[in-house]
């Protein structure tokens, strides 16, 4: 699929303007639907944006421009810029770090050594634009303005992308060595929340032994005993 102009909407209403091209062939040239052209012709869609002349900005010619109004059925093709501007290419050294932001690089190095042990050093000169010597002062607290550094996140700061640190945390992530199995674990959750079973305390099925000095209460004697002391106080009332 070829690329479209710059500002295809502005494009699209100064073809719309000056040129009897179809609407199909606007929308073709500009990557735009058919009917979204249309909305532009009446008025309903881009109502306020200024047109752009693709032909003074080099994108269209006006030999194609006659071409398709000739034929319908012709499609506008772009024209081959004059000037080609060279890729950009990342560079793998480390970020480049604007000169406003290099203060608060150390708060960053302090920030990503106690959040994320695990990143290499290089992993951090990419990230926020240092050196290995700084990271390794920073480190073993010998920096020189390690009383006043205070940790911040360098995304925060400017200094790295939030893409960049998850690329890096990952990337780190997957190299660590996979932690060693063993030590204390938790018990299950049936044996946490299992109901002990009661247990019989011993000898429950054993009758007291008797105390010492203890008899066995005789019912009848003890009666006996209380129907004479009635008797003998009828007696003395007489």
């Amino acid at each position: 699929m070829s690329a479209g102009p710059l500002m295809p909407k502005a494009t699209a209403v100064w073809l719309v303007e000056n040129t009897s091209l179809s609407f199909e062939q606007i929308g073709d040239f500009c990557k735009l639907h058919h009917l979204e052209v249309k909305g532009i012709a009446d008025g309903e869609v881009a109502a306020g944006i200024k047109g752009l002349d693709p032909v003074g900005t080099g994108q269209l010619t006006r030999e194609e421009i006659e071409r398709g109004q000739r034929n319908p059925e012709y499609r506008l093709k772009l024209a081959d810029p004059k000037v080609r501007l060279p890729e950009v290419k990342r560079s793998k050294g480390p970020r480049y770090t604007p000169v406003s932001r290099r203060q608060d690089r150390p708060n960053a190095i302090l920030w990503l050594l106690r959040n994320h042990p695990e990143l290499k050093d290089a992993q951090i000169m990419r990230l926020v634009g240092t050196t290995k010597n700084t990271i390794q002062q920073i480190r073993e607290r010998g920096h020189w303005n390690m009383q006043n550094l205070s940790p911040l996140d360098p995304v925060t700061l400017g200094l790295a992308s939030q893409i960049d640190l998850d690329m890096e945390v990952a990337k780190a992530a997957k190299d660590r060595p996979p932690a060693e199995e063993g030590g204390q674990t938790l018990l299950p959750a049936e044996v946490t929340t299992a109901h002990a079973e009661e247990e019989p305390a011993p000898f429950a099925d054993r009758e007291p032994p008797p105390r010492h000095g203890q008899e066995k209460i005789d019912v009848d004697s003890v009666f006996a005993k209380l129907k004479g002391l009635k008797r003998t106080d009828e007696d003395d009332d007489e």
